[in-house]
């Protein structure tokens, strides 16, 4: 049930600024504020009658006490981001004049908004479905270019047309389906199997298709994974000292001085990359140094991308090979980085590099040589510039989830087709890889997930 209360917030930072915005919603939003508000020409001005989409200058008045002058902008249902009677009072940044103002909203009759409300009334009038609601918590948490990109991308509703579209081709079958339930005992076949095979197939790569870009959009959500490994001295800390622009890791000459990863995030070109240097790979008695070398490994195996560095001056072809033969890296998604390329020629180095077709990049990360051409490697081998402008990515865990158990049923009524089950175990099938694709735009929702997914907004969103 949709709540008729009006609420209020503070839907800019709650600290001195110029300015703030105090957001107010709900039926009696317009007699609320018409209460504090004083028009600064018209003696006996009246929201409600006022026009829609405008900005209105007066003061905010506690009796005869001038609080504020404000600008005060009106949205009448449904034509507002709640699809509710809408206010919101620009004023003075001042923490005393918002905080001021909000109880004066309260006295009149309004409740203080919880966290995500607004939203959430926008969903459940209709303004817009959950991803798209979603959506609005990715894009204010957005730090990056190309998460402001799938944010706006899904806040669009690009997402959810292609969710709908497939739901819709779903639910016709699964009508017929129905049907065939009610005449049973005729034995009567409405839904054509070989049609119905061909559309799940169909949507089962999609929807595979869809659930196989979360690993990315996670990258892009979080950072892309990148380890800096090799072995001791080679210039590991060096280097991520040098991308990250300050003394981050420790730099030494004794091996073994790094013992644990180190972790931070840096940006290229809006892309945000998350760098971890770890210990050097060697045999060692050190139990110590041990552990992070076994640190070393998982980090390895969770990345997007390994930087291997290796040290021009000591360089052995055989260190090469040893990563290339290691079960734990993945060759796929290792860049060599040669390192101290400045104290030695490396043109054999590079021969022996370029004839096993191997991802490089020569440097010297003491003193910043090759450092962006490395980075532009590192955009371009992160995948992410390459996206189309209405490429869906997945970056949302629910959606992600809610994905794969379409897909898990969506294989399993295909499975029941060949084995030519009857219409009622098929039709749960379907029943059922429809709820997990309704449930993403929040076609099929409970109370207990709409109040989960809204707890994590900020409040006066």
């Amino acid at each position: 049930m949709i709540s008729t209360e009006t609420i209020v917030a503070i839907a800019t930072s709650q600290t001195i600024s110029a300015i703030a915005i105090i957001r107010v919603s709900g039926n009696d939003a317009f007699t609320i504020c018409n209460t504090i508000f004083k028009h600064y020409k018209i003696e006996n001005f009246v929201i409600a009658n006022a026009n829609s989409h405008k900005a209105y200058f007066g003061n905010i008045v506690d009796g005869n006490e001038i609080i504020d002058e404000v600008l005060l902008t009106i949205f009448k249902a449904p034509n507002s981001f709640t699809g509710e009677n809408t206010v919101e009072i620009s004023c003075h940044g001042s923490v005393y004049i918002q905080q001021k103002i909000v109880q004066l909203i309260l006295h009149n009759g309004a409740k203080s908004a919880i966290a995500g409300e607004f939203t959430m009334r926008a969903f459940k009038n209709g303004r817009m479905d959950l991803s798209q609601a979603e959506a609005v918590a990715d894009l204010i948490a957005s730090e990056n270019l190309a998460m402001h990109k799938i944010a706006i991308n899904q806040l669009k509703g690009n997402i959810s047309i292609e969710l709908n579209n497939l739901r819709q081709k779903l639910i016709d079958f699964a009508s017929l389906l129905e049907l065939e339930l009610d005449f049973a005992e005729e034995d009567v076949e409405f839904a054509n199997r070989k049609e119905l095979k061909k559309l799940l197939v169909e949507i089962g790569e999609k929807v595979t298709k869809m659930s196989d870009t979360f690993s990315l959009g996670n990258s892009i959500k979080k950072g892309v994974p990148i380890v800096i490994a090799g072995k001791p001295n080679v210039g590991k800390s060096t280097l991520l000292n040098t991308l990250l622009q300050e003394e981050k890791a420790i730099v030494s000459e004794i091996a073994g001085t790094t013992r644990d990863t180190i972790e931070d995030t840096f940006n290229i070109n809006g892309i945000a990359f998350r760098l971890t240097d770890t210990a050097g790979i060697r045999s060692t008695t050190d139990i110590i140094e041990s552990i992070g070398i076994s640190k070393t490994f998982e980090k390895i195996e969770q990345s997007a991308l390994l930087l291997y560095v290796l040290d021009a001056i000591n360089f052995e072809e055989s260190d090469i090979e040893t990563v290339l033969q290691n079960e734990k890296i993945n060759t796929k998604k290792i860049l060599f980085i040669l390192n101290k390329t400045d104290m030695k020629p490396i043109e054999n180095i590079v021969n022996i590099l370029n004839q096993k077709h191997l991802n490089f990049v020569a440097i010297s990360a003491k003193n910043n040589i090759g450092i962006e051409e490395l980075k532009l490697k590192l955009v371009e081998l992160s995948g992410i510039e390459q996206l189309q402008q209405h490429q869906i990515i997945i970056t949302n865990i629910r959606h992600f989830e809610a994905l794969k158990s379409t897909a898990l049923h969506i294989e399993m009524a295909l499975q029941n087709i060949a084995i030519n089950v009857s219409s009622d175990f098929l039709a749960q099938d379907i029943r059922i890889a429809l709820m997990h694709l309704g449930s993403i735009t929040g076609t099929v929702s409970s109370d207990d997930l709409l109040g989960n997914i809204f707890s994590k907004f900020c409040i006066g969103k």
